[in-house]
C-alpha cells in the first residue's frame, strides 16, 4: 500500500511541479491556474496534499509498530536510527512543500514552525532571528 501511494505522490508532484513558478510574485498564481485551468488539475493537487497526509499516517503507525515490538533495541539499533533521519528529513521535505503556495496560510504555517526552533537552547534563537 505504502509503495503504490509513494509512486502516486512523486507522480502528482512531478506532474505538479512541472506547472509550478517558483517565484515570489507568481506562486501563488502558479497554484491557481493549476487549480482552476489545468483539466482536473485541481484533483491532483488534492491528491497529493491528502496523500502525503496518509503517508504521514502510514509512517506514523510504522514507528509504533516498531516501538511496540521493541524494534528499536538490540541488533537493529542502526536501523532505527536511519529511519529517524528518514522520517526527519521527510518532515523538512514536507515543510517545504507546505511553503510553496505562498499564500496566508503558508506564511503563518512556516511562522509557526520556524518560532518553534526558537525554542532549543542557545542554538534556537539565532536560528529563527
Amino acid at each position: 500500500m505504502a509503495g503504490i501511494l509513494l509512486v502516486i505522490m512523486i507522480a502528482s508532484g512531478t506532474f505538479l511541479a512541472m506547472h509550478y513558478i517558483p517565484e515570489l510574485n507568481q506562486a501563488f498564481n502558479s497554484v491557481e491556474l493549476i487549480m482552476v485551468d489545468i483539466e482536473y488539475g485541481w484533483c491532483i493537487r488534492y491528491l497529493h496534499a491528502n496523500g502525503a497526509s496518509v503517508f504521514f499516517i502510514l509512517v506514523y503507525g510504522h514507528m509504533l509498530k516498531a516501538v511496540f515490538y521493541s524494534s528499536y533495541a538490540g541488533k537493529r539499533s542502526t536501523i532505527w536510527y536511519v529511519g529517524l533521519v528518514i522520517f526527519i528529513l521527510m518532515m523538512a521535505t514536507a515543510f517545504i512543500g507546505y511553503v510553496l503556495p505562498w499564500g496566508q496560510m503558508s506564511l503563518w504555517g512556516a511562522t509557526v514552525i520556524t518560532n518553534l526552533f526558537g525554542t532549543i537552547p542557545k542554538v534556537g534563537k539565532p536560528f529563527v532571528d
